[in-house]
């Protein structure tokens, strides 16, 4: 039998169907995880109810959910993007799996795309969970910043996913397991991501600004509330962040132990 005259099932599958057959076997592994759900939707899930239903700390003016669910939805993506890519990325780099893949037809930018996707796919989900608790708290976001948030969102995803990498591909499992719980918890508290810079003491707001957390919760909040021209530093510390990581992950990423 010809080439031609081959059967569907015996035609090599093209390098768009590979990556998108690897980006739902990602999202499988990712939302079957239950210590990934917890930090993932979970965690924000309670940071949310627990904020939106205290007085303290103060957020400044405005509706306080209003004020949180940017936030917490930065919080999430932060989970997804970094804390859980990294930590699986850096188990499937001891384990061998990454020196596998690359090797097999699906490549390494197979792989990458296909963890990309995954990522992307598991933010939607958990955005979609918080905002119907949200909408069922009272939050009432600015329904003409929302293509905004969306922009920051996917720059997010790509700064935070190109950390992830540069942090899996540069310690042992075990550090990467530390490193990124210990980063989350920190950014959650002192990051900018739940807490605005602008309620910060003037020294340290000038820096978390300038941090890809801070970027991020900013850039949400102003989007999601009044978006009155507090967009472009935050979207410019997104770029910025997501071009230096790449670029080092590209350079410095080890495949294996």
């Amino acid at each position: 039998m010809t080439t031609s005259q081959a059967s569907p099932s015996m035609r090599p599958t093209g390098t768009a169907a590979r990556a998108r057959s690897q980006a739902r076997f990602e999202t499988h592994t990712l939302l079957a995880n239950g210590e990934q759900l917890v930090v993932s939707i979970v965690l924000p899930a309670m940071a949310l109810v627990a904020m939106a239903l205290t007085t303290s700390p103060s957020l400044g003016a405005g509706r306080r959910i209003d004020l949180v669910m940017p936030g917490v939805l930065a919080l999430a993506i932060v989970s997804t993007a970094f804390t859980g890519q990294a930590i699986a990325t850096g188990f499937d780099r001891r384990y061998g799996v990454l020196r596998l893949f690359g090797v097999t037809p699906l490549g390494r930018s197979g792989l990458l795309a296909g963890k990309a996707a995954a990522v992307l796919v598991v933010v939607v989900v958990q955005t979609i969970i918080l905002a119907i608790i949200g909408l069922a708290m009272g939050w009432n976001p600015d329904v003409t910043g929302i293509a905004l948030a969306i922009v920051f969102a996917l720059l997010g995803c790509w700064a935070w996913v190109a950390l992830a990498l540069l942090l899996a591909g540069a310690l042992r499992a075990e550090a990467v397991l530390a490193v990124a719980n210990l980063i989350w918890v920190l950014l959650a508290a002192v990051g900018g991501l739940l807490f605005p810079t602008d309620r910060m003491p003037s020294g340290v707001a000038d820096v978390v600004r300038l941090l890809p957390s801070g970027a991020l919760g900013d850039g949400l909040r102003a989007a999601l509330t009044d978006h009155d021209g507090r967009l472009l530093l935050p979207l410019v510390v997104l770029v910025a962040w997501g071009c230096v990581a790449t670029v080092l992950t590209a350079r410095t990423f080890k495949w294996s132990d």
